[in-house]
């Protein structure tokens, strides 16, 4: 019987595999703005997975989390655009042919120096709870961004609200993935634009960031994180060590914001504190909390939705901006069908639309009989 289900499981992720290979192939067609959406829906899904580690695993609420995807997204555009070397003569002389910090550096970079925030962000609110925490993380939240958009004068750090520019895109050898690839003939000869390559390594991020979840979730780690969710008290008394698991989960749930704004500095070249504000934290927590609080496989889903929903809803709000003569604008009716959807979901599904499977649930009847 373990046969047959361990047969069936690899069939489903062969098939699965194969409709994610395909997927940017068969909407390239149709235009790259769709397949973009799915590079963006694979951004949120990495930010969702690390702030699922914070809430859904040791339930500490973070509303600050963008502040971290804003670490990340600054520190590959400082190191690798010509901005510094621009800004400060020392920087120029000492890197005269500019900075261009490579991918396979930037990451680890970006996850070390974004959890090593995290873990300062966690000092000081270990004692904290609830409504408590939201707000003290939202308040450091909206202190990184103001950083960000202030810090060009005396000295230009991070170019203030202008943003940083010429961001280089991500190279491996001398493959770009800002520009097209041109496959052989005996492969088709099928050029793949930016988007789709961007797509593929995303995806192969997100799936790594999958298995080290999961992988956490099964773990004594993830089941001393899940004690501290269900009654800090009860976890002091048997003996775990609350404030460094409460450290630990802070500095690796921030060092996956980390990783994807590198991703995200580099896919869109351009950085600014507009793409960091308190609605994209929001967001965040709501595809966490939409998809199924500490639930892997929800946690995917709803980031993917709230990802993809607005835009697929930009083609629907047109449409209807023009049945009304132009009276409604077409964007705040995408936000009313927005709300309208998610207001639907929550009462439908108050647990998650894919909420992780409840103790009762996994046990057989003989033993609820008992």
């Amino acid at each position: 019987m373990r046969g047959g289900l361990a047969m069936k499981g690899m069939r489903l992720f062969l098939v699965c595999a194969v409709a994610l290979a395909v997927l940017p192939l068969a909407l390239q067609p149709l235009g790259e703005a769709w397949v973009r959406i799915l590079d963006t829906a694979l951004l949120y899904i990495l930010l969702a997975l690390g702030l699922n580690i914070v809430v859904g695993f040791a339930g500490l609420l973070d509303l600050g989390y963008i502040a971290f995807y804003a670490v990340g997204a600054y520190l590959f555009a400082l190191l690798a655009s010509p901005h510094l070397t621009e800004s400060l003569p020392a920087v120029a002389a000492m890197f005269p042919g500019g900075l261009h910090l490579p991918i396979w550096a930037a990451i680890p970079l970006a996850a070390a120096v974004a959890g090593l925030v995290g873990v300062l962000l966690g000092a000081p609110t270990l004692k904290l709870r609830g409504d408590y925490l939201a707000i003290v993380t939202l308040g450091f939240g909206e202190i990184i961004r103001v950083f960000m958009n202030n810090l060009d004068a005396p000295i230009n750090i991070t170019n203030g609200p202008k943003g940083i520019n010429s961001i280089d895109p991500i190279r491996f050898g001398g493959l770009s993935l800002g520009e097209p690839l041109h496959l052989p003939g005996w492969l088709g000869g099928l050029a793949l634009p930016s988007v789709t390559l961007h797509y593929y390594l995303f995806l192969l991020i997100v799936v790594g960031a999958v298995v080290l979840t999961q992988r956490l979730h099964d773990s004594r780690l993830g089941r001393a994180w899940m004690a501290i969710r269900e009654d800090e008290i009860a976890a002091k008394a048997m003996g775990l060590n609350t404030r460094n698991l409460k450290l630990l989960a802070f500095g690796l749930g921030a060092s996956f914001g980390g990783v994807s704004g590198v991703l995200f500095a580099s896919f869109q070249g351009f950085v600014s504190p507009e793409s960091f504000s308190l609605q994209e934290s929001v967001l965040v927590v709501a595809m966490v909390v939409l998809g199924g609080l500490g639930h892997i496989p929800g946690v995917i889903l709803g980031a993917f939705l709230l990802a993809a929903l607005p835009e697929v809803l930009r083609q629907v709000a047109g449409p209807l901006q023009a049945m009304t003569g132009g009276r409604l604008d077409a964007a705040i009716l995408r936000q009313l069908l927005i709300a309208l959807a998610m207001i639907g979901i929550m009462l439908a599904r108050p647990r998650g639309l894919w909420p992780s499977p409840r103790y009762e649930d996994r046990l057989v009847p003989d033993e609820v009989a008992r």
